[in-house]
This record gives C-alpha cells, structure tokens and sequence, in this order.
C-alpha cells in the first residue's frame, strides 16, 4: 500500500529540510512525498531541490493559496493513501508511517486518524499543545470535535469520491473536509491510538491575529452542516484550554 504525502511550502527555508528528512526517515518503504512549493523567495526552492531525487513530485509555482496547493498535490498523489505534513512539522516516531499502513490494513477503514501534538517552534522536544482524539460518535461533532487534520489519512477514493478542499475558505477548509468526511454515514473511521505528528506552533491558523478569521469561517461551516451554531463554535475554540494547560502537568517526548 503506498501512501502519498503531501507538503505545501512557501518561504519556509529554515524548516523544510527537517520535514523532508523526517519523511525520508520512516521506516515503511511504499511512501510518495510530493511537495509543492508556491515559488518561495527566501531560498527555499534550493533547500528542495537538494532533495529532487528523493520526492516522488516537487514543483515550484504560484499558487491560489494553501488550499489550491494542497489540491494540486492530490491531482498528481498516486498512492492508496493520502497524508498531509506540512512544512513546519515532523513525523512523531520513525514508523509512524508502517503504523498507519498497518491500521489500514486490519481496520478496512476509508480514514485513518490519531494524535497529535504542537512544539515550540526551536526546540521540538517541548510539548506546548497535545490534541488527543477518540473513537468517533457522531454526536461529538456538535461539541467541537474533529481530530487534528496533519493526523488524518484518506484513501484515495475518498477525495474522488467527497471532493477536494473547498478553495473558497482561505484558512478553514481543512475542518470543512473533515466535517464532509465524518459527516458521510457510508464512510468507515478508525481511530490509531498513537502519536503521529509534532507541529510546530506559528504556522497558518495558529497565530493570533488570523484566529479572528478562522473562527468566522468555522461558524460558516458549523452552519454549512447543521450543528449547532455559536455553541459548536464556543466548544470548539474551549477544547484548546486544556490541550495547552496539560503540557504543563506532564510530560511528553
């Protein structure tokens, strides 16, 4: 089972070498990296393209955004599975990869999802965030719940199937593909009771002054789906207070 993993980067010269090299890590073998880099400026394209022989598809052009990028990468992904790493994050272990491959496998699921966590931006062994998820129930939705998009995988024929990323939201169309997803009764979910991402903290829709933004284009899917509306939203946005707080208890590595 090959499985595809898409990186979107723009001028992220500092840390794409580490995403490549953590990709390049696993230790499961049938694995496809694609990165499309929306024509960075700040030398990342020469970071990549020291690692052109190793990826399975590398371009360089402007994109429509983060969205547009993504969907470029999954017209040209030729795995069974479809991953996403960004530029800023890293594989949690070295066969994070075979345990996915292996989750599919005896789950006969169409999704696979699990745990993730968030780091300090310079020193990845500090755990700032932990986003752990669960067996999915359909009424979870309603308080909020979706696991964290970087620890879903998709088989290929879900997104033939439930289309791409809706590239009409700038910073939320993450959560409003997994919504289509979890949303579609014919679609079967497992959830991998294993840490599979660390991301840095500061990319897209974790700074500040974009959270405004992404709370209105949330209400918008919220409404999209038939939750329940502001009480969806005030779940969604309350479950990050213990995510940050439990850090700070305990210990993670």
């Amino acid at each position: 089972m090959k499985i595809s993993i898409i990186t979107i980067v723009y001028n992220n010269r500092e840390h794409i070498a580490s995403c490549i090299e953590s990709v390049l890590g696993q230790t499961y073998a049938e694995v496809e990296h694609l990165v499309i880099d929306g024509c960075s400026t700040d030398g990342t394209q020469e970071v990549i393209e020291a690692y052109a022989d190793k990826l399975g598809y590398y371009i360089s052009e402007p994109d429509k955004g983060l969205y547009n990028a993504l969907n470029k990468g999954i017209q040209k992904a030729t795995g069974a599975v479809i991953g996403i790493l960004h530029s800023d994050d890293l594989f949690y272990a070295s066969d994070t990869l075979a345990q996915v491959a292996a989750a599919f496998e005896h789950s006969g699921a169409d999704l696979v999802y699990g745990n993730g966590m968030y780091v300090d931006r310079d020193d990845i062994n500090t755990v700032k965030r932990v986003y752990r998820s669960k067996p999915f129930k359909k009424r979870y939705l309603n308080w909020g719940w979706i696991p964290l998009h970087t620890t879903i995988y998709v088989k290929r024929e879900v997104f033939d199937t439930y289309g791409p990323y809706d590239e009409g939201y700038r910073i939320a169309s993450d959560y409003e593909i997994s919504l289509r997803w979890f949303k579609a009764p014919a679609l079967k979910t497992y959830f991998l009771k294993a840490w599979l991402v660390k991301m840095r903290l500061g990319g897209k829709s974790t700074t500040a002054s974009l959270q405004k933004r992404k709370s209105t284009e949330d209400l918008q899917i919220i409404r999209k789906f038939g939750l329940l509306g502001y009480y969806t939203l005030f779940s969604k946005i309350g479950r990050k207070i213990p995510q940050y707080l439990i850090p700070k208890f305990k210990k993670f590595s």
